[in-house]
């Protein structure tokens, strides 16, 4: 079957390849392209969409609310081979991407993504309270693949790009209101304005609320539901520019959120997974082999019935809160006609509270209350240049970051109180230059270099007494691409792409019972990207992209947690990973009133060798092998001059395994799951106010985001997303 898939996409591959050709389409030149060419940053340099030798998506912050998108998870729905889960100690700020099967659902100090975030140029090092509040953004931008000699460590999968608005670049104010069921209330303010020559000032504040999804059956005075969310946050922005030459962006943002635990549930082993995978008779020889859960006399029957509810009896694991807090200084100097310089400098920090009561009922026998902290510091120069055919950027990086987390007071097993602490610092250096030449107003070669050194420092008490270790990595990354353009509004490209991950200490090293020795990182990560695809306006109706990539992935660590003497270790199983797979987006405006929006991902994944995890039953943990979105929108213009528009955002993300096992002993097959939203909004005739009418995941469905087996028993984590319907407002000034 699975070969059978394989030649099914080589097939699918070839095709697309030779529809797309330059020869199947010829250009319209009555009109110009009616589909806006949108304007990336994703080489460091503006440069269009087209001409970008990568796959990559872009979203226009303007239209974020129209396709249901609230926050940087909602983004996950919609992209090709990216699918964004939710784990992180049950937190319901977390978010943690995978694109093409690269990803990380870990969140202690120590664990570094597969794919990084960037906020203005800005790295976002941790991933629980860092999920983006989506008001006053410009743009978010998408890139798949290995993005190593630009972006450096923690992006062999990817990054996403979330680019804000610029003092000045949008001059008046905005207001926002949303009410719906489910105790929907979210309020936001956009003013932007010139306060003297030169110098511009902008401000972004709001807030978001939203009810729970079910309760604390045990606990009728915690004072929150399950999946409860309230934020509250705020960004100030100011520009200088005192001439043409130079500007200077100073930024300041800050949220604060508090909730309640997210929704999830415990399947607990009545079988044993290990007997199941040796027992002749599985059903008579395995009846009292099972997990300590299991064998302390707990059932099924003791977590909740229903799954979105909660029987937990600790009063102190159902509040989870969240505060992050950063300033930046960004500054743009043209020193000649042909060269630029730009520093970004920044500090940012956050704070969390949160832990999961693991066995889901109300005994005190699994829990772990959870803080953590962090604080990370940055500075980037780039020079930006062009010598008449050729263009480059070139710039040093530094970054610096220190952080802990701190579960006091656990109980495993029912034995407790018990203290785990982990911490680590990690300081990144990096030169890097990426250079192209345009043989022609056709051709063009492009190729880059990066140099980078990472060191870490870091410390663990499991209970037997504090233990530090420390080591540092070198890593040359390169890539070289060439793309074409064709007559008919087409560019072709082949890319090959390095990345790069530093090596990581164990998350949760409870070896340390048994070998004081354990607590050692990992080698490199490294990833190299073969990739070829033709994107563009064939007609001025027709924008489209198509990539086909093969990347393997060397020392890729799949994380695997299993109960030991005290807790659970965490540790890293090594393999080399072989990805295919073929990516496809399409805008269609057939008529003036009418446009379809498609995008499509496939992925195969192949696991070369192993360290620990049989073959047969190794797979590419939270990866589905098709992923797809059909967005229509229709726009009725009425007689006053006002519009209406009915648009609909339907998303589908394959089945997957929740750990890099397809063992059905283990309980972790996660179903596929299908989600639409609806938006029908009226927009006044001057375009400054906008009425509509809403519903996210209109069927109400209920699915999986992550699972994970431990070996006693099962982690199901939920998804938070239920089906809500109501109101949006929105006033321009």
């Amino acid at each position: 079957m699975k070969n059978d898939r394989v030649k099914g996409f080589a097939l699918a591959s070839v095709a697309a390849a030779l529809a797309l050709s330059p020869a199947a389409f010829a250009q319209d030149d009555e009109y110009g392209a009616l589909i806006e060419e949108i304007m990336v940053t994703a080489t460091k340099r503006e440069a269009s969409i087209y001409e970008v030798p990568i796959a990559i998506s872009a979203f226009e912050g303007d239209k974020l609310a129209q396709q249901g998108i609230v926050d940087i998870v909602d983004i996950g729905k919609f992209v090709p081979n990216l699918n964004i889960t939710q784990f992180s100690a049950g937190h319901t700020s977390s978010s943690n991407p995978f694109i093409r099967g690269i990803g990380l659902q870990d969140h202690l100090i120590t664990t570094d993504p597969g794919v990084s975030v960037y906020v203005d140029g800005v790295y976002l090092g941790r991933q629980v309270g860092q999920n983006w509040s989506l008001s006053n953004i410009e743009r978010i931008e998408v890139l798949r693949g290995p993005q190593g000699t630009l972006y450096g460590r923690n992006s062999i999968g990817g990054a996403i790009n979330i680019i804000t608005k610029t003092p000045g670049s949008d001059p008046g104010a905005k207001v926002g209101l949303e009410v719906g069921n489910r105790g929907r209330l979210n309020g936001d303010f956009y003013g932007d304005m010139e306060v003297g020559d030169g110098v511009a000032v902008s401000f972004t504040g709001g807030f978001k609320n939203r009810d729970g999804v079910g309760t604390f059956v045990n606990l009728p005075n915690a004072g929150v539901e399950v999946g409860e969310m309230k934020e509250v946050f705020a960004r100030a922005a100011i520009r200088f520019a005192p001439s043409e030459t130079f500007s200077l962006v100073i930024a300041a943002d800050a949220n604060d959120g508090e909730g309640g635990l997210r929704p999830y549930t415990t399947l607990i082993d009545e079988l044993g997974a290990a007997c199941r995978a040796t027992a002749a008779n599985p059903a008579v020889d395995c009846v009292t082999i099972n997990g300590a859960v299991y064998e302390a006399g707990y059932r099924n029957s003791d977590v909740s019935a229903d799954p979105y509810d909660n029987n937990t009896g600790q009063a102190s694991q159902t509040v989870v809160t969240n505060k992050a807090e950063g300033l930046s200084a960004t500054a743009n100097w043209d020193i000649s006609d042909e060269t630029a310089v730009k520093v970004i400098a920044s500090h940012r920090s956050s704070e969390y509270k949160s832990g999961l009561d693991d066995d889901s009922f109300v005994d005190n026998f699994l829990s772990f209350p959870e803080v953590g902290e962090a604080d990370q510091t940055s500075f980037e120069i780039q020079v930006n240049g062009d010598r008449g055919a050729f263009d480059y950027v070139a710039g040093v990086y530094y970054f610096n970051e220190e952080g802990h987390n701190f579960q006091d007071g656990y109980f495993f097993n029912s034995a407790g109180p018990f203290d785990f602490f982990i911490q680590q610092e990690v300081t990144s250096t990096a030169l890097f230059a990426n250079v192209g030449y345009d043989f022609s107003d056709d051709l063009r070669l492009s190729g880059g270099i990066r140099f980078n050194n990472d060191e870490k420092d870091a410390s663990t008490d499991v209970g037997t007494g504090l233990v530090s270790a420390s080591e540092d990595w070198d890593e040359f990354m390169w890539e070289l691409a060439v793309n074409y353009t064709f007559g008919n509004g087409m560019t072709a490209y082949g890319a090959i792409q390095n990345g790069y991950q530093s090596g990581q200490f164990p998350a949760r090293p409870f070896c340390l019972f048994g070998d004081p020795n354990c607590f050692v990182a990992g080698e490199n990560i490294l990833a190299t990207n073969f990739e070829v695809g033709i994107k563009g306006q064939p007609t001025d109706r027709l924008q489209l992209g198509v990539a086909v990539f093969f990347t393997q992935y060397e020392d890729l660590p799949y994380q695997i947690s299993t109960t030991q003497v005290g807790g659970f270790q965490t540790i890293n199983e090594i393999v080399d990973q072989d990805s295919t797979g073929l990516e496809l987006e399409a805008t269609w405006l057939p008529t003036d009133n009418f446009s379809l929006h498609v995008s499509l991902g496939t992925i195969d994944v192949s696991i070369d060798s192993t360290s620990g995890i049989p073959l047969p039953t190794a797979v590419a943990p939270l990866t589905p092998e098709l992923t797809y979105a059909i967005s229509p929108e229709f726009t009725f213009p009425l007689a006053s001059g006002a519009e209406v528009t009915l648009r609909l955002d339907h998303s589908y993300r394959d089945d997957m395994w929740g750990e890099p096992t397809n063992d059905p002993g283990r309980f972790t097959k996660i179903d596929s799951r299908e989600l639409t939203n609806v938006d029908i909004a009226w927009h006044s005739p001057d375009g400054t106010f906008t009425a509509a009418l809403y519903g996210r995941n209109i069927s109400d469905e209920r699915y999986d985001n992550a699972r994970l087996n431990v070996g006693d028993y099962v982690l199901r984590i939920l998804s938070n997303d239920p089906s809500e319907f109501g109101l949006r407002l929105v006033k321009s000034f």
